[in-house]
């Protein structure tokens, strides 16, 4: 039997997308891919490479990804980062079209009984961003997001393979991923493993892209900066402001003789 490739999937079936109102003039946005693909039964090289041939995004994660993963340079080119977890033959990945900014860094998580996890880190510049395979323990997974949240810069994004079921509850993230299943746990129990949560970026677009072979569906984002606050009065300008403030309260007595 002919194991199924991403590339034989419709290419927009079960796509969701979002669009954020209130961006007049949105800045460019950028397109990080995240797909757990299932170590050696799931999704091979060529199911990786499909996908990358068809969404082009600046940014691919991988979750469960083996050494022969990394043979992605010599296919398409690009620059490829791997983090195997300790003791297994699969770990996290990144891929990208360019060069890092800095080259990707491995935090160690707090582990379970039997699984080591780590987190692999990138900082883009003007944003960074954490690929993760967390935990199925659902007190474990979130001390886990916790402790990667704490090195991360203001603004920042995590993403990947969650294993979490209900809200993430991280201070000072909001979950702007897509919000369909990724996972369907045993084929019947749908679940949404895969997400995004970030802090100072917002996601114009997102969507949940046909599964291929892996027990898991591909989730794809478009994340910007979030448009900073107006700057505060000073000087002058605050004065004035002040002093607006105060004629306007006291033309508002005049009219209240009850004041």
């Amino acid at each position: 039997m002919t194991k199924p490739t991403f590339a034989d999937a419709p290419e927009l079936a079960g796509v969701q997308l979002v669009t954020p109102a209130g961006l007049d003039t949105p800045s460019p946005a950028f397109k990080i891919i995240s797909w757990n693909l299932l170590r050696r039964v799931g999704a091979a090289i060529e199911d990786v490479i499909a996908l990358i041939e068809q969404e082009s995004p600046d940014l691919l994660l991988m979750q469960e990804a083996t050494r022969a993963i990394g043979f992605l340079k010599e296919r398409v080119g690009g620059h490829y980062a791997w983090a195997p977890l300790p003791g297994r033959i699969h770990g996290l990945a990144m891929w990208s079209p360019t060069p890092f900014p800095s080259p990707p860094r491995t935090v160690t998580l707090p582990s379970g009984a039997v699984v080591h996890r780590v987190c692999q880190v990138v900082d883009l510049g003007t944003f960074g961003i954490a690929n993760v395979h967390l935990s199925h323990g659902q007190m474990l997974n979130r001390r886990q997001l916790r402790r990667i949240v704490t090195g991360l810069p203001p603004r920042a994004a995590v993403l990947g393979d969650y294993n979490i079921v209900g809200p993430a509850m991280v201070p000072g993230f909001r979950d702007i991923g897509p919000r369909r299943p990724t996972h369907s746990m045993i084929e019947v129990l749908p679940l949404r493993l895969d997400r995004c949560i970030a802090r100072g970026l917002v996601c114009r677009e997102s969507a949940v892209l046909p599964r291929g072979p892996s027990d898991h569906r591909p989730i794809v984002v478009h994340l910007c900066p979030e448009p900073e606050s107006p700057a505060p009065l000073r000087g002058m300008a605050a004065a004035a402001e002040r002093l607006r403030r105060a004629s306007a309260r006291a033309r508002i007595g005049l009219r209240d003789p009850s004041r």
